[in-house]
């Protein structure tokens, strides 16, 4: 976040470099720094003649470099995006001779998305002597309840520790769909507004009890007929509630359980920074531990591994994920 917000500092105050390679496996950034620079090196005259967008299936790298070396017309700079820029992959090094030598009145944009260019090629070594590098890494899912949270501040929108569970969930770590549903419950909310589970339900049709946060709080609790309704609902909406990642989120619930034993001190606030959730969850991790000793997780934890291969089809094609789940309970619980 700091990075990026640097960059945009450095653009608003025309700080300007040749060339940026914004690459990674989280597209969020590299969009949101594209559109930035799109939106904001040029005025509203000055793009019609002085800014290109090209795509890089449509394009050769001499097709980019003869664009990037015209000059702006009646305009300080021309600004010249490749979206899709990892289309180029094999023929990406091609760019080095003008990476060198820029054209400093082009700004060349170049989105590589999903991937990032051999920082041992001499291309990303010219580019990052002579442009900019920016390299969007994926969060982990234990890290994108936190950062829904920092978005959100600026806009004057907080989230309940639940409802940001519930998105992170159902989208995992992909933070462009999660700015999208926010940007939804922005619309409908008005400012200076908390958004709960009952938000994300009604907008967004995730439901507040009936998801795999709420299983794993239920079997952490040893509540038998809340898990059996849960799973039954799972039962019933397969599509919507997958068990590849039903089974992924119990065996994460019970390796953390698995750490917690482990600790010598099991104060709340050291557990939540142990196995790194936000300290409104510890209560549940405390219950769960009381309730399942050291060997039964360590039992449940080899039961969860057969039954991730089981909810990917090895051995199992014929009994249905509802019965499945419904097996994979009784032997967790019991």
């Amino acid at each position: 976040m700091d990075e990026i917000k640097q960059l945009v500092a450095d653009i608003k105050e025309k700080k300007l470099k040749p060339i940026y390679l914004l690459m990674g496996e989280e597209t969020y950034y590299i969009d949101k720094l594209s559109d930035y620079i799109e939106d904001h090196v040029l005025n509203e005259e000055e793009k019609g003649f002085n800014q290109m967008v090209l795509y890089g299936r449509d394009v050769t790298v001499e097709d980019i470099v003869g664009q990037a070396k015209r000059y702006p017309m009646m305009a300080e700079y021309q600004v010249v995006i490749v979206k899709e820029a990892q289309d180029l992959s094999r023929t990406i090094d091609k760019l080095v001779d003008y990476a060198k030598n820029p054209q400093p009145s082009t700004i060349l944009v170049l989105n590589y998305k999903y991937k990032t260019v051999d920082k041992r090629k001499a291309v990303y070594k010219t580019i990052k002597k002579t442009g900019v590098v920016f390299e969007s890494k994926k969060l982990y899912e234990n890290q994108v309840a936190d950062w829904i949270r920092r978005i959100l501040a600026p806009k004057s929108y907080t989230i309940t520790p639940k409802a940001a569970q519930m998105l992170v969930e159902f989208l995992g770590n992909d933070l462009s769909k999660i700015s999208n549903e926010l940007d939804k419950l922005q619309i409908v909310l008005p400012k200076d507004s908390q958004i709960t589970p009952e938000h994300i339900e009604e907008n967004i049709g995730i439901s507040k009890d009936y998801n795999n946060f709420e299983l794993r709080k239920a079997i952490g609790a040893r509540d038998v007929l809340k898990a059996q309704r849960i799973v039954k609902y799972f039962a019933e909406n397969p599509k919507d509630n997958p068990m590849v990642v039903t089974v992924s989120l119990v065996f994460s619930f019970f390796s953390q359980l698995l750490q917690v034993h482990g600790l010598a001190d099991k104060n709340p606030r050291n557990v939540a920074s142990a196995i790194k959730i936000n300290p409104y969850f510890v209560d549940e991790y405390l219950v769960a531990l009381r309730n399942y000793p050291m060997k039964k997780v360590s039992a449940n934890i080899a039961t969860l591994r057969e039954f991730d291969v089981k909810s990917k089809g090895v051995g199992s094609n014929a009994v249905p994920q509802g019965d499945l789940l419904k097996e994979l309970l009784v032997l967790l619980m019991f």
